[in-house]
């Protein structure tokens, strides 16, 4: 008897799956903010390590003999030392290392300070793909430092709903960013309650690098903008603008925008793609990647066909592939980047992103390569990764330059 009324008992509480999904996501949020916690107490900030001179020297083109003067005689920013005696400069100091020597020599200043001049307009990089796993965002992460760490003025925006991009500049989605404090705060439809897109802006710990954070609320824009649509039919020509005219009111602030969009083809994506200037698509070399980007490509032209129809127009100044989690040494992949390169030539960019080790880590502990410090990791997995991280963004770079006119 005691066992029939056990087995009726749970029988009757078994749970719906709505339910069920809803008290298991209440428990894996719970344990992952255990997890941060102990990892990133309250308290705790993320902060950039310093940079030895030799480093320096290296992102600045200062010779290192200059800096070593400039310390001696007590001018410019003056570097703290470590128990070596080895000299280290903050990036922040770094940027006043190359305003001062951009004012001394003003012919060569983009040498030392490379910001957008007059004329040259706000690049904004899209970095899309719908397939999950393209590595999108470790991709905005290492083009934004690398573009800081180079002396540009980025701002990154978090598009995505899932928000990887914001907790990897110390913003966790769920603690750290509350109500209307995403981008859907600059594009939503109350105009009593938007709020003008510098308002929503954040510093980071990366000194040069601004962000507009993510989390679940950005989704209401997809709920929102359908129901504006059917209320107001005249609002059709005009919701995919929302995002670049945000973009305007802060367009002299800085030289590059980067945004990591999300994972799929609706109106934050479709309001991506408007605003930016220039757009990076993401690929993992395997035949199911192709064949998702493929789908990505056909769905994405449909929905430039509804852009010409209502009278806008892309202007964009480059388009590139970007081969990611690339093993060269595995046949099938190398196959799979031939045909790419074959199919599209040089709009495949010719450096790729090399699946690492170093990579990896680094992403763990939530930093770039960018931000491990030697002895981290082997010496030679971490140059090798560095290596390969700096030549897929000097290749963009390089057309970021270009689209400004700059040889």
């Amino acid at each position: 008897m005691a066992i029939a009324n056990r087995v009726e008992a749970f029988v009757g509480s078994k749970e719906d799956a709505g339910s069920k999904i809803m008290r298991h996501a209440a428990i894996l949020s719970g344990q992952l903010q255990q997890l941060r916690t102990r990892m990133y107490p309250p308290t705790a900030q993320k902060a950039l390590r310093p940079f030895l001179t030799n480093e320096v020297s290296k992102l600045t083109s200062i010779p290192d003999s200059t800096l070593k003067l400039l310390s001696t005689e007590g001018r410019g920013p003056v570097p703290s030392r470590l128990e070596n005696n080895h000299r280290v400069y903050t990036l922040a100091q770094i940027n006043e290392l190359r305003e001062l020597f951009a004012k001394q020599k003003p012919s060569d200043a983009l040498r030392f300070l490379p910001r957008r001049g007059a004329g040259e307009h706000l690049q904004v990089v899209a970095i899309a793909n719908f397939k999950g796993g393209s590595a999108k965002t470790t991709t905005c992460v290492h083009l934004s430092h690398y573009l800081a760490l180079h002396g540009y003025r980025v701002l990154v925006l978090d598009l995505d709903p899932q928000a990887s991009l914001s907790a990897m500049f110390g913003a966790q989605p769920e603690l750290d960013v509350g109500s209307n404090e995403t981008i859907y705060a600059a594009l939503r439809y109350d105009e009593a309650e938007r709020r003008p897109i510098r308002d929503i802006i954040r510093k980071t710990y990366f000194d040069g690098i601004d962000l507009i954070p993510g989390n679940l609320e950005v989704m209401e824009y997809e709920h929102e903008t359908p129901r504006v649509l059917a209320i107001k039919s005249s609002s059709g020509a005009i919701f995919f603008e929302r995002l670049k005219l945000a973009l305007s009111e802060v367009e002299t602030d800085y030289d590059v925008v980067i945004l990591d969009t999300p994972p799929s083809l609706g109106f934050l994506t479709l309001s991506a793609i408007y605003a930016a200037t220039s757009m990076i698509i993401t690929v993992h070399p395997a035949m199911l990647d192709v064949a998702s980007m493929n789908q990505f490509l056909l769905m994405m032209g449909d929905l430039i066909s509804v852009l010409n129809e209502s009278g806008a127009q892309l202007d964009q100044d480059f388009i590139r592939y970007l081969v990611t989690r690339h093993d060269p040494n595995d046949a099938p992949q190398s196959q799979v980047v031939a045909m790419l390169r074959h199919l599209f030539g040089s709009d495949v960019l010719l450096p790729t992103a090399i699946e690492s080790t170093a990579v990896e880590a680094a992403g763990l502990a939530k930093r770039s390569v960018y931000e491990l410090e030697m002895g981290q990791i082997g010496r030679d997995t971490q140059k090798r990764a560095r290596e390969a991280v700096d030549a897929v963004n000097e290749a963009i770079v390089r057309l970021i330059n270009d689209s400004w006119g700059r040889t």
